[in-house]
């Protein structure tokens, strides 16, 4: 690693009632490791190209840096993940989500914006980034604490996170991602939140249809060079529909959607500010909730192809898998209270009818 920086005065005399500002540049280049026998000239090279780019910087002015900065920021959070609603203690908080991905972020490289990579690079991991295939499979980590943790204290354990993060998503089909480095790790969190994954024709929406009480929105998934935002919303009788919105970034080419089991008639998707909406239906066998491509006939054959046995609405699914306390605690609850008319029933009988009992009327002699 080869670290240049601007050169500090080595004394500063500050009059009385005024203030001293120092904008301190520095440029940063590291190697993959290496042998013992290259280190002379990957040292060279290094220290270099820190010293041709410590060059380039200083003719900027700050003002302009600052605004580079903030806007690869910017752009590089036109993917996201937003919480809406959270009504468990399982789910990650906003604060959460944004603490853990600035971190992750910020402890990736960027080679997407680095001025000496290749065009056949730079290619292939705009490719990846735009339609990642295969990734991410497995279940959701929405609710993986050791995924989102709520609190990092230390740089370890910052560093120790981004080993799991990458080494998860490698493991999960994304290997593609994460070697496209920053743009390729927000991709891959994204996806692996909600569990979206990439197959040979379409991406599909997994998520566990038990976990949908919390409502939350997935932005900036690539697709091709397009950019969905898919959400899981609320109704006002709390049951989930699923949102999702298309801004196309080139010319407009046709996404077609539909929902658990497709058989209803794709939809066409459009730019248009409010959407479209999908209901939350669940399948037996449980398959995913929500499919996307850009073939409208894979779509229609696709439900030829799941030989599902049957599709019910989200509350039909949520009442077989919850269908309440059983039948032996109600039968239980009727007999005391059948038990207790009875001994009740008895004890009248008794006091008025039973051998000894009171007269009703008291005579007046």
């Amino acid at each position: 690693m080869v670290v240049a920086a601007k050169k500090l005065v080595s004394r500063v005399q500050v009059a009385p009632k005024s203030t001293f500002d120092e904008t301190v540049w520095s440029v940063v280049y590291t190697s993959e490791p290496i042998e013992v026998s290259r280190l002379e000239e990957t040292f060279s090279k290094l220290r270099e190209s820190a010293k041709k780019e410590m060059l380039e910087v200083m003719q900027m002015g700050v003002e302009d840096l600052f605004q580079e900065h903030q806007q690869t920021w910017s752009d590089l959070f036109i993917s996201g993940i937003e919480m809406r609603k959270i009504t468990d203690s399982h789910t990650p908080s906003s604060e959460t989500v944004n603490m853990t991905l600035y971190y992750m972020l910020s402890s990736m490289p960027a080679p997407l914006l680095d001025p000496l990579i290749s065009s056949e690079d730079r290619e292939k991991m705009e490719a990846s980034l735009n339609y990642a295939d295969h990734c991410f499979s497995g279940h959701a980590t929405m609710h993986a604490e050791n995924l989102w943790p709520a609190k990092l204290t230390s740089v370890s354990q910052i560093l120790q996170l981004s080993d799991l993060w990458k080494l998860t998503l490698q493991k999960r089909g994304c290997k593609a991602l994460v070697a496209a480095g920053v743009h390729g790790l927000m991709q891959g969190m994204v996806l692996s939140f909600g569990g979206l994954q990439f197959t040979e024709n379409h991406l599909q929406f997994q998520a566990d249809p038990d976990v949908l009480h919390n409502s939350y929105s997935l932005r900036g998934i690539h697709y091709n060079k397009d950019l969905i935002n898919l959400a899981v919303l609320l109704d006002a009788e709390g049951k989930p529909f699923l949102h999702v919105s298309v801004k196309f970034q080139d010319k407009p080419v046709r996404l077609y959607a539909c929902e658990a089991g497709c058989m209803n008639e794709p939809v066409e998707l459009t730019s248009e500010a409010r959407g479209h909406t999908f209901p939350v239906m669940v399948t037996q066998p449980i398959t995913p909730l929500l499919y996307i491509s850009t073939d409208l006939v894979h779509l229609q054959d696709l439900r030829h192809t799941l030989h599902l046995k049957a599709i019910l609405a989200h509350e039909e699914h949520m009442a077989k898998q919850y269908p309440g306390l059983p039948f032996l605690f109600w039968f239980s609850v009727a007999s005391l209270i059948t038990l207790f008319h009875l001994f009740l029933f008895k004890l009248i009988y008794n006091e008025y009818c039973g051998p000894g009992a009171k007269p009703l009327f008291r005579s007046k002699v």
